[in-house]
Order: C-alpha cells, then structure tokens, then sequence
C-alpha cells in the first residue's frame, strides 16, 4: 500500500499519537480520562481528520472479536460464580511444602487457567487468593505475584482465548483453535518451565525460610481462627441455663417484674431456655409431656395442701412455668418448621452442586467445540447464554460484571488502527522488513520476532497484532 497524502499521514500519526498516548498512560495529567475515552477519541480523530470516512469506521469493527470476548467474559463470570477459582486456590495451597512449591503450582495452575479462562480473570481472582496463602504462611508475596503475572501471560498464548491479541490474531488470520493450540503449546510448555526455574533460582534463598517458623505461624494462625469460632456467640453454649430450679427462675421473675432495667435481661434468658428446651422437645412426644407435668401439677397441689409455705411455692412454680410457657411459646409443634430447614438447605445445596456441574460441562463442551472447528465466536456466546438459561434467573447481576468498556475500548482502536495503516506507515515499514524476515529460515524468524517483541511494549501488543496480522497472513 503507498503512502497517503503528507497531510493525512500527519493527521492520522497525531489521532494515533492521542490513543496511544491515553492507551499506555491513561492517568497522564493533561487528560486524565482512561483508555476507553481515550480509544474513543482516537477513532474520532481519525474520521474528523478525514483519514477514515465513517463508513469505513462503522466497517472497521470486528464483530466476531466482540463476540468472541463477549462470550468469554460471560464464561468466566459463570465460572468465577460456581466457585470454580475458589477450587483452583485450593489447589494452590492442598499439601503445599513451602514456598517454593507454592511457587511453582502457582507458575502451573495460573498458566492452564489463563489459556483456558483468560489470563485477565484468573489475574484477578487469583491473586486474592495467592495474598491469602502468603499471609497465612508468613512469607513475601512479591514471588508469588511476580509468578502469576509472567505465567499467566505465557500460558494465554496458547489458546486463542487466552487473551485479546490471541482473538485478534486468530479471527482475522482463520486459523482454527486447534492448529493455534499444536502450533503454540510446545513453545509455551518450554516458556512456562524456563520461567519457573528463573523464578526459584532468583528467589531461592528468600524462600528458603525456616520450616519451623512456617509451620508454627500456619498453624498459629489456624488456632486464631478456631478461636474466633469457639467464643462466636451460640445459643447452645448456655446450656447451664437449664440447670436453674424453679424457685430461683421465680425469684428472677419477681425481680424483673420490680425491676424494669431487668426486664430486658430477663426476657433475653427466657428465650435462651426456651430455645434449649425446644431442642429436646420432639412433635410426637407433646402429649407425653402434657400428661407428666399433669401429673406433676396435681402431685405439687397434694403436698401444698395445709402448708402455706409449700403451696406459696407450688404457686410461684406453676405461675413460673405458665410464663414460660406464654412468653417463649416452647410448644413441641414448634419444632418442626427447625426441623424443616435442614431439609430445605440440603435440596438448596443440591441445587448448586446441579448447578456448578452443568457450568463446568458447558465449559467442557464449549472447548471440546472450539477444537473441532466450529465458528469461535458463536460457540463462545452459545454457551454463554445456555448458563445464563440454566442459571433460571435474573441475568442481570451476571451480565453487569462484563467488562464492556472493554469492549468499547476494541471498538475504538479497530477504528483508530484501521484509520492508521490507511496512512501507509505500517505497509512501508513491512515492506521495509519483509525481505530480511522471511519465515523459513532462522535469521528472518529471529528478526520478525525482535521487530514484534520491541512494538509490543512501546505502541502495546493489541495493535501491533491488528497491523501485522494482516501482512504475515498474505506472507504465509
């Protein structure tokens, strides 16, 4: 493609200039306001300018792409909610031995997930969870971290899904998930192992603490936690409630009536001895109950008889035990809605478990779909609307955490990228490499490699995808 007119390529250089600018810095101090305004204002730039007409723009964004990251956000927002990295964390942490095991699962587990769940998500989520085990260890967190931020970026490279750049790549190139996968996953296994074994060498000595230290606070900290759980309020603890005679529950019935500041604590320890009699009280039984403290009543009302002291106390008991009876209501039939609710919260919990399966299995099918072939974009947002159906609810909660200034954010560079390379400036440096970076042989390989590795972090990966994707598809 040749070069456009001096003043176009000006212009366009400066609208490109303006996105990536805010792209790279999105806080600068000029124009604090983000990378999605920023991508905004590029592509606008670039059809006010006149280097792309709006045409061209509305031509420019790559549906698919959006589709595809539409659907993928929505996976991972269903798998987050099925507690699928909650597991994953737990991996990190089942029969650790130290730090630098912890270490290394951690270079592995955020390497297969990212390729899998993409590596933005499982950064986000992980690194809860990573913090968590770094704590509870007494060991520095930089490691761990440093860990998750390199593997995940080198195990995404894998999948088309397991970042941005890879969707770019693979939508606009054809190739299919399973020829991305063959072609990449031997150079992302030796990456992913030379990374690990950098990251121990480096970081031996400081992960090398004493076992003795770990072990005690780990298990120092477990003991806090037990704690904590033991001295939590319980009303089962205050059995000793129960133990009170009735004279002395009389006697604090009379003082709670003299004494309104009691009342309060009065009726709080009734409710406490009604819920402990309420436990050993079963629906059935009722009737045997009624018929003992009959029995009882009348046995107290023979023996009070011609003694007025005795009958003085026979009657405090029996008024006891009626304002018991009304005030906390411990009848044996209220114990069967208690009864009910473990039944309840066992179906709930099997309902969940249904639940989680069916994410996980439309998990599966929609990546044993993706490696047969099928259309990525569509099988991505066919199974993400079959969890939304079989989530049978409001969708909204779910569909609120996508990310779609991410989505605007593409929506805006396809535009202001689209508009760049209309400049020519991309043809003229391709046409400027190409004869030195030809495929077949180490040199251009080598070349073509470095050129890339060095745009990637000045002008940011996504954009140096999208203007050599094209070029390097019509060179194979």
């Amino acid at each position: 493609m040749a070069m456009a007119a001096p003043v176009k390529v000006v212009l366009g250089c400066i609208a490109f200039g303006v996105f990536w600018v805010l792209a790279v810095f999105p806080a600068v101090p000029f124009l604090p306001v983000g990378r999605t305004a920023g991508s905004l204002l590029g592509a606008m730039l670039m059809v006010i300018f006149r280097v792309i007409s709006p045409d061209d723009a509305y031509d420019a964004i790559d549906l698919p792409i959006l589709g595809l990251l539409f659907g993928t956000m929505v996976v991972s927002v269903f798998l987050e909610k099925a507690d699928m990295f909650e597991y994953l964390g737990k991996l990190l942490s089942w029969k650790s031995r130290g730090g630098k095991d912890l270490l290394f699962r951690i270079c592995i587990v955020s390497a297969v997930s990212s390729a899998l769940f993409t590596n933005d998500t499982c950064c986000v989520v992980l690194t809860e969870f990573i913090l968590k085990l770094a704590r509870q260890n007494n060991l520095p967190p930089q490691p761990f971290l440093l860990a998750l931020a390199s593997s995940s970026n080198i195990g995404s490279a894998a999948t088309p899904i397991g970042n941005p750049q890879n969707l770019v790549i693979a939508v606009q190139s054809g190739i299919s998930f399973g020829k991305f996968l063959a072609g990449l996953f031997p150079a992302v296994l030796v990456g992913g192992l030379v990374n690990a074994a950098i990251l121990l060498c480096y970081f031996w000595k400081l992960l090398s603490a004493d076992k003795d230290e770990e072990v005690a606070s780990t298990v120092g900290d477990v003991v806090a936690e037990v704690d904590m759980t033991l001295h939590r309020f319980s009303p089962a603890t205050m059995s000793h409630l129960t133990s009170m005679n009735s004279q002395e529950f009389a006697s604090a019935m009379d003082s709670s009536a003299r004494s309104p500041s009691l009342s309060g604590e009065f009726a709080h320890t009734c409710s406490l001895r009604c819920r402990t009699n309420s436990v050993d009280i079963d629906a059935p039984n009722a009737s045997g109950i009624e018929s003992t403290r009959a029995s009882s009543a009348s046995r107290e009302a023979a023996e009070g008889a011609g003694n007025p002291q005795r009958e003085e106390g026979v009657s405090s008991r029996r008024v006891s035990r009626s304002f018991s009876s009304q005030r906390c209501g411990c009848r044996g039939e209220e114990a069967s809605p208690q009864a009910s609710e473990p039944r309840e919260s066992s179906m709930e919990r099997w309902k969940g478990r249904i639940w989680k399966t069916c994410v996980y299995l439309g998990t599966i099918g929609m990546l044993i779909s993706l490696l047969m072939g099928l259309n990525m974009s569509w099988t991505a947002i066919t199974a993400a609307l079959a969890m939304v159906v079989l989530d049978f609810r409001d969708a909204r909660p779910c569909l609120e955490k996508v990310s779609y200034s991410l989505l605007i954010f593409f929506c805006g560079m396809f535009i202001t990228v689209d508009g760049f390379n209309k400049t020519g400036i991309p043809s003229a440096l391709w046409d400027f490499l190409e004869p030195h970076s030809h495929i077949d042989t180490a040199s251009g390989v080598a070349l073509l490699s470095l050129v890339i590795l060095l745009l990637s972090n000045v002008a940011s990966n996504v954009p140096t995808g999208m203007s050599f994707s094209p070029f390097l598809t019509n060179n194979l």
